[in-house]
């Protein structure tokens, strides 16, 4: 008995210690670290922001820049604080009156950033951004550019979706800034995001079970993972785990790793810059990806779908073929020649996104037909493939 709790204390300090060296690791090795706070991290449950958990946050992320690591503050709470500072009980649900009130609470965040930045002699600069910015590839590239800068100065690069101007995310359900950490990570190759909310991380089953477990490590993403989600929301946000989970999954698909932890402890992100056994690490599924590519996949709307029978959806999603007009059914919505198209199967799942070299009006004159069949239908130059491989992204 004595030998097997000494075979157990041994293994258990083991274990902690390579998972200490793999977090170390990985801090060390990414390109850059995007840091998301969401608004009940830092604010107060009056919508007031909490100055002193934003001053801790701001501390760590200073000590990062003075090591030369690369760091990025995505954050939430525009319209928690405009909500304090307009003494509203509740939150808007009117898109204007929301607007309104971002547009009160942006202007107070950024000067609290800036004011506790300043103190350890670092800059900051704000980047107010909507999804369009990430769909034009050229705006695509520019914010990446811009950032890259700010980082070479030394500056924090500070960023919100720009909730005066945008409704995507005000009532979007993907949640509270959240996707917009993942576009932003996504610019780069090997990106570290932390996803910083009011719960410890993911656990095996819904929190208030007195069994649950935290779930320290996700190697492999396996698709019961979405069903260990408890959903809370609060007055405030529109944050949520499952937000948290489809991010997770879109970074760790393209080459980065997510760790999501409780902003609420005091030292949450000190203890995570310090490979401590915070939250839950998710893991990148070694499937690097292009930066184009991961614009195709994950920044970009698509303009229409394109839907695939049983054997051209195995072609494009196992065999990584290109896709081929006798392999379409049917096309929907309306686009040009390299437009972003979605595809899909016959139920509507999406497997795939990539830039077409036909508009809709040709792909519905070629759909089912063979290629030897193209030049006597189109009656021009044509392309074999309806989108070619090398502009294609799977995505499921």
């Amino acid at each position: 008995m004595v030998h097997f709790w000494v075979l157990s204390k041994f293994w258990c300090v083991w274990y902690e210690q390579m998972y200490s060296i793999l977090r170390d690791e990985l801090i060390k090795t990414s390109d850059v670290i995007v840091v998301k706070v969401g608004t009940n991290v830092i604010t107060r449950s009056n919508g007031h922001l909490n100055e002193e958990r934003i001053g801790r946050l701001v501390s760590d992320i200073a000590g990062m820049f003075k090591k030369n690591k690369r760091v990025i503050l995505v954050t939430s709470g525009a319209v928690g604080a405009g909500m304090g500072s307009l003494d509203l009980k509740s939150r808007p649900v009117e898109i204007a009156e929301l607007q309104a009130v971002a547009a009160v609470g942006q202007g107070k965040l950024i000067e609290t950033y800036e004011r506790f930045m300043s103190q350890h002699e670092l800059c900051t600069a704000q980047l107010l951004l909507t999804a369009d910015d990430f769909a034009d590839r050229k705006r695509y590239l520019n914010v990446r550019n811009t950032i890259l800068a700010l980082l070479k100065f030394a500056v924090l690069p500070i960023i919100n979706e720009n909730d005066t101007v945008s409704v995507s995310r005000l009532h979007t359900t993907f949640g509270d800034n959240d996707y917009l950490a993942t576009l932003v990570a996504n610019l780069f190759d090997t990106p570290l995001l932390i996803l910083l909310t009011d719960v410890e991380g993911l656990y095996d089953r819904d929190p208030v079970d007195p069994d649950a477990k935290l779930v320290p490590i996700v190697e492999q993403w396996t698709s019961n993972l979405m069903s260990m989600v408890a959903e809370k929301r609060s007055k405030l946000s529109k944050g949520g785990m499952s937000s948290k989970l489809k991010a997770a999954k879109i970074i760790t698909e393209s080459g980065g790793n997510v760790i999501i932890a409780n902003g609420d402890r005091l030292d949450s992100l000190k203890e995570i810059f310090s490979a401590y056994e915070v939250g839950t690490l998710f893991i990148t599924q070694d499937n690097h990806m292009s930066a184009r590519k991961r614009w195709l996949g994950f920044a970009v709307r698509a303009e229409g779908q394109i839907v695939l029978d049983d054997g051209a959806v195995k072609a494009v999603r196992a065999n990584g073929r290109s896709l081929l007009p006798i392999g379409i059914v049917a096309v929907a919505g309306s686009f040009d020649r390299g437009a972003i198209v979605s595809l899909v199967d016959r139920s509507g799942n999406e497997i795939a996104r990539g830039l077409t070299n036909y508009n809709k009006g040709d792909v519905t004159k070629i759909q089912g037909k063979k290629t030897s069949e193209l030049h006597q239908i189109l009656g021009q130059p044509v392309y074999a493939e309806v989108v070619h491989r090398d502009n294609l992204q799977v995505v499921d």
